[in-house]
């Protein structure tokens, strides 16, 4: 396994998690709480389409322009975007998952397509069951990734091929709930259209 050159190691983090985005992450989630706390539609639906939207753009640009530009980096360029890349990502891909599915919980409970005899209720299980894979694969595999590329690159010594071979699984994984991605977008606009 070959370790980066001095010259290509790239400046680590200070923090694993951009501490200066804390604030922002904060605001989101006391907003999303209180959305539900009130019940407000508007609000609920807001959190869940700007939630959803983002959430479903970026798995798709990350699976799909920036995963085949990052495979053909070099090794050390590969570890110097992921040392810029992945802290956002840290914070920002859980906080959309958690404004899209709580929010869209309450709106299935408030449009009533949690009541079995709601025409929608077989769309709403199909997109439980896409969302269930897609939260597994997020929380079980692309944050453990990216989590052990910065406990990498904050090494004294980081080792460009393991922080090459995470940043793959990290990319391919992402690739998966990018096209997994499309099927919750056919069923929410199925939903929404009835």
């Amino acid at each position: 396994m070959a370790g980066l050159l001095p010259a290509e190691r790239p400046l680590p983090p200070r923090t694993i998690i951009p501490v200066r985005g804390l604030p922002i992450v904060a605001v989101v989630l006391v907003g999303l709480v209180a959305a539900i706390a009130t019940g407000s539609p508007w609000a609920l639906m807001l959190y869940h389409v700007a939630g959803g939207g983002l959430w479903t753009g970026i798995d798709l640009f990350v699976g799909f322009v920036v995963g085949p530009i990052l495979g053909r980096l070099s090794i050390p360029a590969r570890a110097e975007f992921s040392a810029r890349f992945m802290p956002l990502m840290a914070i920002i891909m859980p906080t959309l998952v958690a404004m899209t599915l709580a929010s869209g919980f309450q709106v299935a409970i408030i449009l009533g397509n949690l009541d079995p005899s709601s025409p929608n209720h077989t769309w709403l299980l199909a997109s439980f069951i896409v969302v269930g894979i897609m939260a597994t694969i997020a929380l079980g595999i692309l944050e453990p990734a990216n989590i052990a590329v910065l406990f990498e690159i904050r090494k004294p010594q980081p080792n460009g091929e393991v922080i090459a071979r995470l940043m793959r699984r990290f990319i391919y994984t992402a690739g998966i709930t990018g096209a997994m991605q499309v099927a919750t977008l056919v069923i929410m606009t199925r939903v929404g259209s009835r």
